[in-house]
């Protein structure tokens, strides 16, 4: 349901006191001017606390600097043929006293004579006393239809036709405010930029604003090179969803899919697979930092947690990378802070289970000793997959890549074949870490590095296998055990 049908919903189910959270006011005025034009052919009257009330001669300017007032002369005028007023930024004002006593009262007043007042402000919560009295809205972005009409508009305006790819810039646009896009629009056009970086400056501007949010770190999919050895199985899982998201599967009726938790050995491509995830799908990444969640303030945590789903809400669809998603349940197991984790910890696991947003999670973990069998369950993921470490044709496969990516035109010169071979026990990370080694021998000696070197540093390394030998078994025990899904 749009903001406009969810406003319309509201005020013919009789809820006289409305409060709508946001930051676009301008956006919101407009909108409540249609809806009201549209429900009752009338006006709407509006407050702010340095004019007053304006749009209405008879009191215009009245109650300046004074929302108590702003409220009392609702019932004071003669003025039956109104129908709604707006106050805005009453989230200042909202939690003192005498405003929430008023508000109250008023609520009577207006059921009685079926007038509504609605209060905008940019704070999410309500307190408490009021929430039985005032329905809460959290007006959302705009969405592709609105962001299209505005493109549209623009464009027009402007007697342009730089902007022809709209279906993929309305994408690119998905979590902008109406303002940010006529600003971004508007110096894409000034500074004349090329068709084909169009996008890529607007996901930029994305990127700046995410980075103002404690936590959450933004990737725009658009590196084409990234490449995962092995992992069959998830690829083809993840390939038979790749159009999930579309307009198509929609009309089709497919249910989105929630996400994945990964589990297994470090260094075998669980974080890289989301990156390629993004990329394949063409859509936004985002990264959790579980780390920088936790502050000292209280109350701080639960609104960094909540802020980082509304953005992704805001920008879905998009994919939420969540790295070590253990360390959220051990590192912060011990410490005091008066539930602080565990609440945090619901909230999360409650909007895994019923956001309704095109948010797809991909988690990783190196254990499964410390997660919660709520995690474990369905219904938070669509599939928990076993990422082991790679076997002979894996190895192969990486060695291949991993070469092509240093020596792109000499790589086929190498003995993978054998070297593959030796590298028993051997994850990703560290066949990776063998080759670096062995160019750094190859430069020292002032020559080529070849596959001698890539052999001795492969037996200099001791593999994570080795040294976590206990763990790995009993992981792999579980892995096996037919409960998940091999990757």
């Amino acid at each position: 349901m749009n903001f406009e049908k969810e406003i319309k919903t509201l005020l013919i189910s009789n809820n006289f006191l409305i409060y709508v959270s946001t930051e676009e006011e301008e956006r919101l005025e407009y909108m409540l001017k249609k809806v009201i034009d549209q429900l009752f052919k009338e006006k709407i009257y509006t407050w702010n606390f340095i004019d007053g009330y304006t749009d209405n001669p008879n009191y215009i300017s009245k109650c300046t600097q004074n929302p108590l007032e702003a409220l009392s002369i609702i019932t004071k005028y003669n003025h039956k043929k109104t129908k709604l007023f707006f106050l805005k930024d009453f989230h200042v004002f909202i939690k003192d006293i005498s405003i929430n006593r008023k508000l109250k009262n008023l609520y009577q007043y207006l059921r009685k004579n079926n007038q509504y007042v609605i209060l905008s402000g940019t704070e999410i919560n309500l307190p408490t006393e009021l929430k039985e009295y005032i329905a809460y809205f959290q007006m959302p972005l705009p969405n592709k239809e609105e962001i299209l009409i505005e493109l549209n508009h623009f464009l027009y305006k402007k007697n342009t036709n730089q902007l022809k790819y709209k279906e993929t810039i309305c994408m690119a646009y998905t979590g902008f405010s109406i303002n940010t896009i006529r600003k971004s629009l508007s110096k894409l056009i000034l500074n004349n930029i090329p068709k084909n970086q169009i996008i890529e400056k607007i996901l930029h501007e994305k990127e700046k604003i995410i980075q103002k949010t404690e936590g959450l770190k933004f990737y725009s999919p658009d590196n084409n090179k990234l490449e995962i050895g092995g992992l069959k199985n998830l690829k083809n899982w993840l390939r038979t969803r790749s159009l999930a998201f579309t307009q198509k599967a929609y009309s089709y009726g497919i249910t989105r899919p929630k996400g994945i938790l990964l589990v297994g050995i470090q260094g075998t491509g669980k974080s890289l697979s989301a990156k390629i995830i993004a990329n394949k799908w063409n859509i936004p990444l985002f990264r959790l930092d579980i780390s920088k969640i936790f502050a000292g303030i209280l109350g701080e945590s639960e609104n960094r947690i909540e802020k980082i789903i509304t953005i992704c809400e805001k920008n879905s669809p998009c994919i939420l990378w969540i790295d070590e998603i253990d360390k959220i349940f051990s590192e912060y197991n011990n410490i005091n802070d008066s539930g602080t984790k565990q609440r945090v910890t619901n909230i999360f696991l409650t909007w895994l289970s019923e956001k309704k947003q095109e948010v797809f999670i991909v988690a990783t973990a190196n254990t499964i000793n410390q997660l919660p069998v709520e995690i474990l369950r369905k219904g938070r993921f669509d599939e928990i997959f076993f990422v082991d470490l790679p076997n002979f044709k894996e190895r192969l496969k990486i060695f291949q890549i991993h070469l092509k990516m240093f020596r792109p035109i000499t790589w086929n010169k190498y003995n993978i074949y054998y070297l593959s071979k030796i590298s028993k026990g051997f994850s990703g990370a560290e066949i990776e870490q063998s080759i670096i080694d062995a160019m750094y021998r190859g430069f020292y000696g002032s020559r080529e590095f070849t596959t001698i070197d890539i052999k001795n540093a492969i037996y200099e390394i001791i593999p994570l296998s080795k040294i976590e030998r206990n763990k790995i078994l009993n992981l792999r025990k579980w892995g096996y055990s037919g409960k998940v899904k091999i990757a």
